[in-house]
């Protein structure tokens, strides 16, 4: 009897002892759901940092990019477009220039007829306004509506005027219309006669001097048509009278006496 209760109370703590202690393979489930639950929010945060740092950030680079290389295409092509335009408009001007810088003289050789110990020369295809206006007397001044002349000076075709309000000798006249820019009076033509006739009151010198046998213009060109009066007092300088007609209105004086004088500049 005392055996068996012996052995049954080792039966029974064995028991105990085996209920108190935990089994293995408890413990080992527990870790792995442990870990596999770790190891899970590992990778979610990563995903989540792996999204926000890598997939949204690049786009918006990308498109701040594109817009400022819009900005600079707009603003090149602005730049271009301008000075485009600039060009055009010197090409515009230098063309109108080119075109206006010589006039074709008329063909009159054909047509003109001399007047008595009139020479009329010979004529290129083409020459300035000024060659033409001494190749041919008639042609129409041109009147331009800008104003050309400085103040105290008239303006005729393209030709400034200036008549004097004091007398000088012919040669002071001619070195005061020098220090103006100009000379004294070249008349080629008997428009430009009619005018100065019409807007002088006095006697006035002009730029026409006895030269030997020949009277010479302050240009050095030979005097080829001429308005002189009827009756020439002695002298070597010509002067043009204002209150005569313009037809014969020329007369002959000292060129040491004093007289008005009338200036001319080309523009």
């Amino acid at each position: 009897m005392e055996m068996q209760e012996i052995t049954t109370e080792k039966e029974r703590n064995q028991e105990d002892e085996g209920a108190s202690t935990p089994a293995p393979e408890v413990k080992t489930e527990v870790v792995e759901e442990t870990q596999d639950h770790y190891a899970t929010l590992i990778n979610e945060s990563e995903d989540v940092y792996s999204e926000a740092g890598y997939s949204g950030a690049p786009l918006k680079t990308t498109g701040k990019q594109a817009e400022g290389n819009v900005r600079l295409y707009r603003v090149g092509c602005f730049f271009l477009t301008l000075l485009c335009l600039i060009l055009l408009l010197v090409v515009i001007v230098l063309g109108v220039k080119l075109q206006t810088g010589f006039t074709v003289c008329p063909d009159r050789l054909k047509t003109a007829t001399a007047a008595p110990g009139r020479h009329i020369p010979s004529i290129t295809p083409a020459c300035s306004y000024e060659q033409c206006q001494a190749h041919f007397d008639n042609i129409q001044p041109r009147h331009f509506g800008c104003r050309q002349c400085a103040d105290g000076w008239l303006t005729f075709g393209r030709s400034c005027f200036y008549l004097s309000t004091f007398r000088l000798s012919w040669e002071e006249s001619q070195k005061n219309c020098s220090s103006r820019g100009g000379s004294l009076a070249v008349i080629t033509s008997q428009k430009v006669q009619n005018f100065l006739t019409k807007m002088g009151k006095v006697k006035y010198w002009i730029g026409l001097r006895n030269k030997g046998a020949s009277w010479t213009w302050v240009n050095n060109t030979a005097l080829q048509e001429s308005f002189w009066a009827e009756e020439l007092s002695p002298g070597d300088c010509g002067i043009l009278c204002g209150k005569s007609p313009p037809e014969k209105n020329w007369i002959t004086a000292s060129c040491e006496s004093y007289s008005y004088f009338i200036c001319q500049l080309y523009f």
